[in-house]
Order: C-alpha cells, then structure tokens, then sequence
C-alpha cells in the first residue's frame, strides 16, 4: 500500500527573504527580510511532501528554535516511519519538544503534502473534503509611511482585493483615526478591519477602542496583550462591533478558556499558532460551537504556509471570515513556489491538484538558504 512507504529523507533551509516595504505591528517591526524554514520528506519512492516554519520572535518563537525542534528533537520520530503514520507521528512530536508550534505544523503540512502525492489526492480531502474553492483575501495596512500603503492600496482597488486589514497602535492614535478617515473617504469599495496586535495598555485601550468602533470597521483585533484576559472582556462590552482575539488564542485550549471568560466574538486563526492544521481546525469548530467567528489570519509567511492555510480553510466551513495570505503576493520580492501562490480578483483560488498542489523552486529555497541540512 502507498500509505505503507517508508520516509527516508528530511531536509531543512533557513531562509531569509527580502521585503517589499517595512510592516509594524504592535508588538514589533519587520523590516528589509523575513526569515521562514522549510522542510522537505522524501519517501522511499521518491515523493516529496512540503512543509514551512513562519515564526516572528515576538510572537509565536524564532526561526533558529523552529530549525532546531525540525532538526534535533523530531527528525529521530520521522525517519524510517510510514508516510500513512501522520497521527503517531504528531502526537510523539507533541510531546518531544514544547511549544515550537511553527515547527509542528511544517511537519504536519510535509506529512499531509506526502500523503496526498502518494494518493493523488489534494490536502484538502484529507482533511475532511472541501466546502469552498475560494477564499476571500484580506490585505494588511501597516506601513508607518501611509504614502507608502497608499499607492498599495490603488494596486489592490484595481487587484480586485476587498477586504483591508489597518494595523494600529504602533504610532499615534491620531495617524490611526487619519488612515481610517482616508479609507472611508478614498477607498468606498474596501471593507476595513483594524488589528492593534497587543499595541495597547490598559489605561489607554478604552478610549481609544472606542473611538475605532465609531468607523464600524468589521471587527477589532487583539487591542492588548494576550493574557489580559479580563480587560479584553471589558472591551468586548463596552463596543458594538465584534473584538477579536488572536495573541490569546493559539490552540482549541485557548480557545476553550476564551469562550469561558468571554473574551471575543471571534478568533484569528493561524496554523502556526495551532501546531497542525488539524489542530486550527479544532479552534475553529470551537468557536463555531459557541457562537464564535473565525478568519484565517497568518504570520510573516511565505506562499507554501499559504497553501497550507488554503487546504484547511478550504475543509473547514467553520472560517467564513476570509484569509489574510497576502505576503506571497503583495509583501515579499520574490516569492519561493513554482509558480506564483494563486490569487485571481481578490480571492486565494484553492489549488486542487495532489498534495498542496504547488512545490517550492528548490533553487530559490538554495539562493535565500541561512543554513541547510540534509539527511
């Protein structure tokens, strides 16, 4: 049986991919590159699945941790098991190395990618089958030079893009209300949301949330930190427009406790954040069962974590809130896949051929390459 081949190969790059165009959140600034790790499984065969790290050191972990956890602690619990041992295999990871979610899930993507090589089939009937072939595209705002972010914005009006997302509070509160008193003004036709990122305190987030909501954007995300539970709940009541949770919700445990305080309307789901992509499943159909919204948000990635995010969206119908897989298309100077990560009029186009349906252009994996392995 195909499921029964053996992996004999793991390798790994640690990438560093130059930018378009400085982004800064709350919680931090990227700039000139963003660093990603790949991994490839070959099986015996000679198929290979495809898998891609995408952490922020500010946020879900490094990359040097994630080329780590791949390297030392899970390769040993991948070599010489079957391909078809996807479960087994994520469930010893689970337990070899904490945390390091980013790295769990380019194991879970390649083991996914491999599997449906061997059968021919697209990732997402792996994964429970498809509900959409598109995916609505969200665009992040979040250049300090508004200038900048505005000649991306005629691109995207004429792209077909509907959706913007503006990143706030890492300036002024005054240059946040300016953006959106633009986006109203200039640009009709997009519908606006507003992520803070954890980018305010306490004492100042009740005004200013408030004074976001007045725009009626489609929701707020995150405005503080993550742990300040209580506070995101107070916020939750004080507006009436949904609040969001990202940096508090990485896997179904989280979210079972954001349901339980209250905390959200809804959650940004991210695969690096949930450790599998069965996992950001598993948040989602939380949410839903509560009542809960629930969108595809990602991290600084590359267009091979997009199709990965693409698959699980595409078999959830849990996530109706679109995605925000842009950096592939609008963020990075070049990209590593193939062929182009597929977005036609604004809409991520779910690839349906075997496996995630693209593989990445090993020369440019070797060009951007920090670090290398192979075994």
């Amino acid at each position: 049986m195909k499921l029964d081949e053996k992996i004999t190969g793991l390798k790994l790059w640690h990438l560093s991919l130059p930018v378009l165009s400085r982004r800064d959140h709350g919680i931090g600034t990227v700039e000139g590159a963003c660093e990603v790790v790949v991994l490839s499984l070959t099986s015996e065969s000679g198929h290979v699945g495809w898998g891609e790290a995408s952490p922020w050191s500010v946020f879900t972990g490094s990359p040097e941790a994630s080329f780590a956890a791949l390297d030392r602690y899970i390769r040993p619990l991948v070599l010489g098991r079957s391909i078809g041992d996807r479960a087994a295999i994520m469930s010893d990871a689970s337990r070899a190395v904490a945390h390091a979610t980013e790295a769990k899930t380019a194991l879970d993507s390649a083991l996914l990618d491999l599997q449906g090589k061997a059968l021919g089939a697209p990732v997402w009937a792996l994964l429970g089958g498809r509900v959409r072939d598109r995916i609505p595209l969200s665009v992040s705002i979040a250049d300090p030079d508004f200038d900048t972010d505005r000649r991306l914005l005629d691109r995207l009006v004429g792209d077909g893009v509907g959706i913007v997302k503006l990143k706030a509070g890492f300036k002024d509160h005054a240059f946040d209300l300016m953006r959106l008193e633009v986006l109203a003004k200039d640009y009709p036709s997009l519908r606006v949301r507003v992520d803070f990122n954890q980018g305010l305190s306490i004492d100042e987030a009740p005004a200013r949330v408030a004074d976001i909501a007045a725009f009626k954007p489609d929701f707020i995300e995150q405005p503080v930190r993550y742990h300040q539970y209580a506070m995101m709940a107070r916020l939750r009541d004080k507006i009436d427009v949904p609040l969001l949770a990202d940096e508090s919700v990485f896997g179904p445990e989280d979210m079972v406790r954001a349901v339980r305080e209250g905390i959200c309307d809804g959650v940004s789901i991210k695969i690096m954040k949930a450790g599998s992509l069965t996992r950001a499943q598993d948040v989602a159909r939380t949410a839903a069962a509560n009542g809960l919204s629930a969108y595809g948000g990602d991290m600084f990635e590359a267009g091979l974590a997009h199709l990965a995010g693409a698959h699980m969206i595409a078999a959830t119908p849990e996530i109706t809130l679109g995605c925000e897989f842009y950096q592939a298309s609008y963020f990075l100077k070049e990209d590593i896949l193939e062929t182009p990560f597929p977005v036609e009029n604004g809409q991520v186009v779910v690839p349906s051929g075997p496996g995630l349906g693209i593989n990445p252009d090993i020369d440019r994996l070797d060009h951007y390459s920090v670090t290398k392995v192979a075994a």
